[in-house]
């Protein structure tokens, strides 16, 4: 088949997201299929430039999106919406596509959109709340550890109020706008030949949360990592630190839980360096917390790949502080792929990933969390059984065998069309 991946995107730099769509592109030309990766770039100049990554094409849409809270969201939104329906639409039917697959939150109600207009199959991956939540995460208090249980109106005012700070009541009028938006992701989304949920939460989510899916496929499906090449790119690096270090390798924001990294350090008696790797809004207050912290606390930024990699290659714990219902971490996939005993929070799809006192420790509190790393930073056996554990059941995420699900799918789904 002719393969278009509509993805919000794509290494060399790119997120979990970017790497998982990345991770699908070349599974599925390893499998003889025909790829071409469509990416917006919000905040660029107009227009499309393609290039190359690894082999693959890609075409780089540039869209207008001013840096100001809201009027930016409507035009990577209502705005990009129509301007990549349009640019889809005509590559479908230039390249002869026979088959469309949106990737996230950007791209998915374009493809949709493309893909009725041209006639052939489209798949949606749901990779976050976004169908639910219009900041994607269910968070909507800096304070409370309970996630929003639904975008009311009311619900809404509160979710408006840590994110404006002082000015909040300045936001509200925006209120109907964002429920607009909302209904018009679910809508849109709903149009899809069938929908991919990355976490039996996040299907969960959706059957619960979007009525608008209940006549849409629905299929639980993970991300894809490639086991096999994450292992041998880990074996080729060398340790970035020569003692033993706790890792926390992520992106350092509210709903990631890391305001709370220096105080588990502090109650686990943590003994060794804790490497923060990341970036990200919460940073600076972060290292003011670090400094008034007596634990060796290294910050190293944002890090590419390469260095990701050996930073976890070579980690005696990963740390996952995340009190947003994450959907399916890469991180700890890779982790686990890896064999580094994890403690984390238990939220969201982390429990399809990591299988409490069998191949990770899972807690409800930072306090539980803090107690779980002291005891792996104590038993040197225990973290020797829950890494072996956890390098087995990794297995379930690799690479080739998602992709022949997701390549299953977009069979069926072309044989019910016909």
């Amino acid at each position: 088949m002719k393969i278009l991946l509509a993805t919000d995107a794509f290494p060399p730099v790119s997120g979990g997201s970017g790497w998982s769509t990345y991770e699908l592109a070349r599974g599925l030309r390893t499998r003889g299929h025909e790829i071409l990766v469509v990416r917006p770039r919000p905040g660029t100049p107009p227009g499309i430039v393609e290039a190359r990554y690894d082999g693959l094409r890609v075409m780089e849409v540039g869209a207008t999106a001013p840096a100001i809270p809201y009027v930016r969201n409507y035009f990577k939104n209502e705005r990009l919406y129509a301007t990549l329906t349009d640019v889809l639409a005509t590559l479908i039917v230039r390249e002869q596509i026979d088959l469309v697959h949106g990737q996230h939150v950007m791209t998915c109600i374009p493809s949709v959109g493309a893909a009725r207009q041209t006639g052939v199959p489209v798949v949606c991956t749901v990779r976050d709340y976004w169908p639910v939540c219009y900041w994607s995460d269910l968070i909507h208090t800096r304070d409370e550890g309970s996630l929003c249980p639904g975008c009311s109106a009311a619900m809404m005012v509160r979710c408006i109020r840590p994110r404006a700070g002082a000015a909040w009541p300045a936001a509200l009028p925006m209120i109907p706008y964002m429920r607009r938006n909302l209904g018009r992701k679910r809508r849109g989304l709903a149009g899809a030949d069938a929908v991919i949920a990355v976490s039996s939460t996040i299907a969960a989510d959706l059957q619960a949360r979007a009525p608008e899916l209940a006549g849409t496929r629905l299929e639980t499906i993970p991300n894809p990592v490639d086991i096999a090449d994450l292992r041998a790119r880990a074996a080729a690096t060398s340790a970035p630190m020569p003692q033993p270090y706790a890792l926390y390798l992520g992106k350092l924001a509210p709903n990631k839980g890391t305001s709370h990294l220096v105080d588990i350090a502090e109650r686990a008696d943590l003994r060794w360096p804790l490497v923060v790797a990341g970036d990200g809004p919460d940073r600076q207050a972060l290292e003011q917390a670090a400094r008034g912290s007596s634990r060796a606390i290294h910050f190293t930024g944002w890090i590419d790949q390469p260095a990701a990699t050996a930073w976890l290659a070579h980690a005696s714990v990963l740390i996952f502080t995340s009190r947003g219902p994450e959907s399916l971490s890469r991180v700890l996939i890779e982790a686990s792929a890896l064999g580094i005993p994890i403690a984390a929070m238990n939220t969201g799809g982390t429990p399809d990933i990591v299988q409490h006192e069998v191949t990770g420790l899972l807690s409800t509190t930072p306090e539980g969390l803090a107690a779980d790393l002291a005891r792996l930073i104590r038993d040197e056996a225990l973290r020797g059984r829950l890494g072996a554990a956890a390098r087995e059941r990794a297995l379930r995420f690799d690479a080739p065998a998602v992709v022949e699900r997701i390549e299953r799918l977009y069979m069926d789904i072309r044989k019910v069309r016909s």
